[in-house]
């Protein structure tokens, strides 16, 4: 019965019983404006810019909202909470966004887990593919050649990376043949003769943004060379050298289809050959770079790959998941996210000391009420748990609008969409992916910050005499 008393009290000390006429007009002002920018928003301007001009006007009726139930100080400090939480609800959104959005664009183009092997000459890959897909986990298994290569098309030159995949297998471990936007993955085995030539060559994928670079299109022949390192360019054979030449190797193919990736650095700079056109470039003949496979448990990656690595005998094998083969990015995406949620915890904190001030202020107001409570018989515990009641109601509303706030933006966001530069971020499009747990994170920082700043206040109200509450009444 005693808490509930507190309870009660700390949430009429909230109440603002002044009612005031202007402050409610400017309230239903404020809501029929916001509502009707949200409406003209939606329906009339795909465009996040009216978003942005439509947030003060939402901003401004929840102030006048809040005015209508608590006074200015209480007021203050709750739309204090509600900003930062709001801002720190979209930037964690944006940040996972991000973190989702590149691990569907690496695993799109990358597999799950890679073996390759120190040195040259991975010539029993066979052998070694039979024993990985007998493993637990392990779903498909397919071998690769990786190498850097030179790409041109008329006067058009482009360095480009070149991945030769078995069509059959590496269908099962990679998603590139979700990413064509024309071919399909039997065409790079396919001999057929380009536009305006008679010899039958072989295939080649490219990028989106590559294709568009060297201004070719399907059926046209491409030319790819491969340097040869350590050489001499004046000890070449002359041109029509033929094989004899000492020169990089070159071979002709014809571009079968194009892949949007929708990671700038895959569409602009990655082809795909059939596994036996790239190991034509090499004289060391059937080897590979590595062994591509695709795993139930993306989760566990790391376990996975420590069975792998066992099972294989360790060295010379050397087995990478896709985070690790990836690391920097997704270390330094990690890093910016507990980076941000640090400095933005920081506008709480801002918000907390609002609510210390608002608190220690209501403490003075309400000197002679809890005076007479505690001379009444009310504990100083008590008297403490009021103005913990109130502080933490405070946190509760803030939270709570915050969040409804932050999700607003998150939704409008993804809605609408935000155009970003591919060539520095990577990405067409600002991501925004909501996660439960961070906003649950979210609340937690919120409320306890708000905790913490209701206990100076409460030690002061329940360290008040009734003496001295009533010494000049």
């Amino acid at each position: 019965m005693t808490d509930r008393i507190e309870t009660f009290l700390g949430i009429r000390y909230l109440r603002y019983h002044r009612s005031s006429p202007t402050v409610a007009r400017l309230t239903i002002f404020f809501f029929l404006l916001s509502l009707t920018a949200v409406i003209a928003t939606s329906a009339l301007h795909k465009d996040l810019t009216f978003v942005a001009v439509s947030l003060p006007i939402e901003v401004l009726f929840i102030v006048f909202l809040l005015l209508n139930f608590f006074s200015v100080f209480t007021t203050v400090s709750i739309v204090g909470v509600i900003l930062g939480v709001a801002a720190l609800t979209v930037v964690l959104s944006v940040t996972s966004g991000f973190q989702e959005v590149f691990r569907a664009k690496v695993l799109g183009v990358n597999a799950h887990v890679t073996v390759l092997k120190y040195g040259i000459d991975f010539s029993e890959y066979p052998e070694v593919m039979k024993k990985l897909e007998k493993m637990p986990h392990v779903k498909a298994v397919s071998p690769f050649v990786f190498e850097e290569m030179m790409l041109a098309h008329g006067s058009s030159l482009s360095g480009v990376l070149v991945k030769g995949i078995d069509p059959a297998a590496s269908a099962k471990v990679l998603d590139l043949e979700k990413q064509l936007e024309s071919g399909k993955m039997g065409d790079l085995e396919v001999l057929a003769p380009a536009s305006g030539g008679d010899k039958p060559i072989p295939g080649i994928f490219l990028g989106h943004e590559l294709q568009k670079k060297l201004k070719v299109k399907l059926g046209d022949a491409v030319r790819l060379v491969m340097p040869k390192p350590n050489l001499d360019p004046m000890a070449w054979a002359p041109a029509g050298g033929g094989e004899a030449s000492n020169g990089p190797t070159s071979r002709d193919f014809r571009l079968v289809g194009v892949f949007h990736a929708g990671f700038d650095e895959y569409d602009r700079h990655l082809a795909y050959l059939s596994l036996k056109s790239a190991q034509a470039f090499s004289p060391s003949g059937d080897v590979v770079t590595g062994v591509e496979m695709r795993i139930d448990d993306l989760d566990h990656t790391t376990e996975i790959c420590d069975d792998i690595s066992e099972r294989l005998g360790g060295s010379p094998y050397r087995v990478l998941g896709w985070e690790e083969l990836n690391h920097n990015l997704f270390e330094a995406l990690r890093l910016q996210k507990i980076a941000l949620l640090i400095f933005l915890t920081l506008i709480i904190l801002v918000a907390a000391f609002n609510i210390v001030a608002a608190l220690t202020m209501m403490v003075i107001d309400k000197t002679k009420e809890v005076a007479i409570l505690k001379s009444m018989g009310m504990r100083s515990s008590g008297a403490a748990r009021m103005f913990q009641v109130v502080g933490l109601t405070i946190g509760a509303v803030g939270t709570t609008a915050g969040v409804g706030l932050g999700l607003f933006i998150c939704f409008a966001v993804r809605h609408f969409g935000y155009q970003l530069d591919p060539n520095v971020y990577l990405i067409e499009h600002l991501p925004v992916r909501v996660s439960i747990s961070e906003i649950a994170l979210t609340c937690g920082i919120t409320i306890g910050i708000c905790f913490l700043a209701t206990l100076y206040p409460a030690i002061k109200a329940s360290r008040l005499q009734p003496v001295e509450g009533l010494r000049y009444e």
